[in-house]
């Protein structure tokens, strides 16, 4: 997952860009980079680091232009180079850049004919890159001279075509305005807003509401599956459904963990998705566990608390911190050789923590309780989805849980 924010204003979009990217900081913590245009230029600044320390002032001042595009990145695809944080920027046609959010199933097909049949050279292995200069043939194709929307439009139902997987993108065409799209199956989120000044209106795109909310924008609506949104120079909006057959299909991942709790995004908030999978889960167990001996209710990880909360409160049970994870590191279980999360330890146990691996050891040795071991191998993202569980003490002199 990705956070990425396109604006279109009257003024410097510099610092509104920077601080949409600062409430999008859960969605990537690898590498952040915000491009900008004063209408004949463009402005650059990316690295691998937090939003807070990739850009200083000086980064900030050289970030001139009223309209630019941002990202915060979380690495899917490709390597942890610099070199891949976004957006990024291709010279023809017209000068495009691009952030985007998701993954192409496909990439490598694609990169073969970018190559062979379109004649385009990949300089990283990003999907991303892929991607915009698929988009860069196709819009080639259609437009030469002077562009329009119809040309986007067009440039955009060939990527659907060509493109499998998930995308959310904003881009930037240098001098002409900003664009937004979604997959076909709406994958990815992506939500539209507006914001009224006194010398006129304002446009932005960002991954999740929450990025509007921060910089005074008022939420419009998602960008639907398929659909193209164009704003041109002038503050004009276009917008066309660019898919044949469009079906929202959205990720749960994006309810369950990777969204902040008080965002909303298409037309649901996620902190009340959070409560009804609590309600559910609750109901599940009433049903198939009727006589059920479960003394705690633990929510794995934070983003479950939520629903760990509901669940408790359903079934009448107490509600315990088990895991508490270290927040001065980053999305550990994505980087190898380091440790994820330890478990609260009682005051006669013994802790031993490898590169690889977190061990709770009971002080007696036939006593030996292993937790979960959480590496880049051995856990991926899918693990850490809604991993709440109504764990049994298998002995009451332990504090930590059997799993």
């Amino acid at each position: 997952m990705c956070g990425i924010i396109g604006i279109l204003a009257k003024g410097p979009v510099n610092q509104a860009i920077y601080d949409g990217l600062l409430v999008l900081q859960h969605r990537g913590q690898d590498a952040a980079g915000i491009l900008t245009c004063d209408g004949k230029h463009v402005h650059l600044r990316k690295d691998n680091g937090l939003v807070r320390d990739v850009f200083q002032e000086r980064h900030m001042l050289g970030l001139k232009g009223n309209m630019g595009i941002g990202h915060v990145r979380y690495p899917t695809a490709g390597c942890d180079s610099p070199a891949e944080a976004q957006p990024f920027y291709v010279n023809s046609p017209f000068g495009l850049a691009l952030a985007h959010n998701g993954n192409l199933t496909n990439a490598f097909q694609l990169k073969e004919d970018l190559y062979r049949e379109d004649l385009r050279h990949i300089n990283t292995e990003s999907d991303s890159e892929i991607l915009l200069n698929v988009f860069a043939h196709e819009l080639q194709a259609v437009a030469k001279l002077r562009l329009a929307p119809d040309h986007i439009f067009r440039a955009v139902s060939a990527v659907h075509r060509r493109c499998r997987g998930a995308y959310a993108v904003t881009m930037l065409i240098t001098g002409y305005g900003i664009l937004a799209f979604r997959d076909p199956h709406g994958i990815r989120p992506l939500v539209y807003g507006k914001r009224e000044t006194s010398q006129g209106t304002e446009y932005m795109f960002a991954s999740e509401s929450v990025a509007l909310n921060v910089v005074g924008f008022d939420l419009v609506r998602d960008v639907a599956p398929g659909e193209c949104i164009v704003v041109d120079m002038n503050g004009q909006v276009h917008s066309h459904q660019c898919a044949e057959s469009p079906m929202y299909s959205p990720c749960v991942f994006e309810f369950v963990y990777m969204a902040r709790p008080d965002s909303m995004m298409d037309g649901i908030y996620v902190h009340k998705t959070r409560l009804r999978m609590g309600e559910r889960l609750a109901g599940k167990i009433k049903r198939t566990w009727t006589n059920h001996d479960i003394d705690v209710v633990i929510p794995i990880p934070d983003t479950s608390r939520t629903a760990a909360l509901q669940m408790a409160y359903e079934l009448d049970l107490p509600y315990r911190e088990g895991f508490i994870k270290n927040r001065y590191i980053g999305r550990t279980f994505i980087m190898p050789g380091q440790l994820c999360a330890a478990p609260l330890p009682n005051k006669s146990s013994n802790w031993r923590a490898t590169p690889a691996r977190a061990k709770f050891i009971s002080p007696r040795p036939r006593r030996r309780c292993a937790f979960p071991t959480f590496t880049a191998s051995t856990c991926p993202r899918a693990t850490n989805s809604l991993a709440m569980a109504a764990l049994k003490m298998k002995s009451p002199k332990l504090s930590a849980p059997i799993v």
